[in-house]
């Protein structure tokens, strides 16, 4: 993943509504959801979640379709991977890390 991508994938879920969407998209998974659906779940107006949706679908974190009379929105699970890979992708030199204590990371294979 560029660079360029990531700033703007990181930059579309630094809004708590955006970063709210997002993780209700995740959560809801292949099915994904409705404006509607969004709409209530979130307690949001339609104008203000059609803003919210443009944005994180201009940062390619969800995707829509055209099902029916409906739209369905739905997280690109493929982008979340590679914006979570390249957040990661230097620690510990890629081998696996563990959480300790402190919060620090720690590599599995470190004796």
């Amino acid at each position: 993943m560029e660079e360029k991508n990531v700033i703007k994938a990181l930059a579309a879920l630094a809004q708590v509504n955006r970063l709210q969407i997002f993780r209700a998209l995740v959560v809801k998974g292949m099915d994904g959801l409705t404006p509607a659906q969004l709409a209530q779940d979130m307690n949001m107006a339609a104008n203000t979640l059609s803003f919210h949706l443009k944005e994180l679908m201009n940062a390619e974190l969800i995707s829509q379709e055209r099902s029916g009379r409906n739209l369905i929105y739905r997280a690109q699970y493929e982008r979340m991977n590679d914006l979570l890979s390249f957040l990661t992708q230097n620690c510990c030199q890629g081998e696996a890390c563990l959480p300790l204590a402190l919060n620090q990371p720690t590599c599995v294979n470190t004796p």
